[in-house]
């Protein structure tokens, strides 16, 4: 009897590899390990072989009889479906470059270019030039190895990962059955995630802000600077800050978030409007509000606030740019705000787009409250006027 889709998602796996047929010489080879392969047998030049379709359900059925019935029109030719296989590249660097050119419309290019030179470092030297069918676990911890002598968990992590799409796309493309990246998963220690330095006790923050206002840096960067604690976005969003998005009538800045993609509102305090309105002067003429030193047309590079950080006594395991927002995030729930206020102000929105779409305006009323009840607050620091974290008034 014919082969069922039934048959085969209810078929399951016995201590030997057993055979289910089909027709034609198609039939499907269930491994102990649960693994189900199609296969299709036949006959050319006097010589018994077997062609590897694909994995179930990668593969489905009908793509399993279409395959096989190429090959058997290939065969009435006098045409090795397998010398043909053959012609096409199987080296795994071939392959990973297929897979990347597939994944490339659906991330962002830096994004791209980032996962593609991480594989040129870490991966091609070492199994790029291994037929893709040859590569064992072993082979695959190899890659990893150095990343976790190095104590690089997450890349090590990331790399297996991705190691192990590109061979789902080689199965389900038919160029192996196999991957060997996934029993590799266990032997990377896992990563616990490192939290970016942040200071949230109201004395150390108070020193900070004061420390920022005596900051003897460049207008653009002394301006950016001091920005920063009252905003608390996303470096990058406020080092690419445009003139067209800013609107003093509302006090509101609007932008779209590059991680979400999602528009987000940051309501603008009295304190972040004066700041904003001094910069103005100077770089108005200007499409970012923070532009390159270099007059290159692009934004502030994304180490000047750290570097100038640094400049002002506070080293990378001390306060780092995205701390500003870890900072005010702790504060700001220590004082009483609503905690999804809090979220919606540091742009932590879904990512679905209908509830986004309503959301990026949500709790506005309080979040001007909020930026406005904040920027009083660093000022009342700075002074040494109150640095004991207080309750927001109901």
């Amino acid at each position: 009897m014919p082969l069922t889709n039934t048959t085969i998602k209810t078929a399951k796996p016995k201590e030997k590899p057993y055979k289910l047929s089909d027709e034609k010489g198609l039939y499907l080879l269930i491994n102990p390990n649960g693994n189900k392969l199609f296969r299709v047998n036949y006959r050319i030049q006097g010589k018994q072989k077997t062609l590897s379709l694909g994995k179930y359900p990668d593969i489905s059925l009908a793509q399993a009889r279409d395959k096989r019935d190429l090959a058997r029109k290939q065969i009435a030719e006098g045409i090795d479906p397998m010398a043909t296989k053959k012609t096409e590249s199987k080296l795994f660097i071939d392959i990973a470059l297929k897979w990347f050119d597939s994944k490339q419309h659906t991330i962002e290019e830096p994004t791209h270019k980032k996962k593609l030179r991480r594989f040129e470092m870490h991966v091609f030297p070492n199994i790029g030039h291994i037929t893709i069918g040859e590569i064992t676990s072993p082979d695959v911890l190899n890659v990893v190895r150095p990343l976790i002598e190095q104590l690089k968990l997450d890349t090590a992590h990331r790399v297996r990962s991705e190691i192990g799409e590109i061979f789902a796309y080689a199965i389900v493309h038919g160029f192996t059955d196999y991957d060997p990246a996934q029993p590799v998963t266990k032997q990377i220690p896992s990563h616990k995630a490192k939290h970016r330095p942040a200071l949230t006790e109201p004395k150390e923050v108070a020193q900070l802000i004061r420390d920022i206002y005596n900051y003897q840096g460049t207008f653009v960067v002394q301006h950016a600077l001091k920005l920063f604690p009252l905003l608390f976005q996303r470096p990058g969003e406020i080092r690419q800050m445009l003139w067209q998005d800013i609107d003093f009538d509302a006090k509101e800045w609007r932008y779209l978030v590059t991680k979400t993609k999602v528009q987000h509102i940051v309501p603008l305090s009295d304190q972040a409007v004066e700041i904003l309105k001094s910069i103005q002067q100077v770089t108005c003429d200007d499409n970012y509000v923070f532009p390159s030193i270099r007059n290159n047309g692009r934004p502030m590079s994304d180490g000047t606030i750290g570097t100038a950080l640094k400049a002002i006594g506070y080293s990378s395991d001390d306060m780092c740019p995205h701390g500003f927002r870890t900072t005010a995030s702790t504060l700001l729930n220590e004082q009483g705000w609503s905690p999804d206020a809090i979220e919606r102000q540091l742009s932590h929105m879904p990512k679905d787009q209908v509830r986004a779409a309503y959301n990026r305006a949500q709790y506005l009323d309080e979040r001007r409250r909020l930026m406005q009840s904040w920027a009083d607050y660093l000022d009342s620091l700075k002074e040494g006027t109150n640095v004991i974290p207080f309750k927001r008034a109901s």
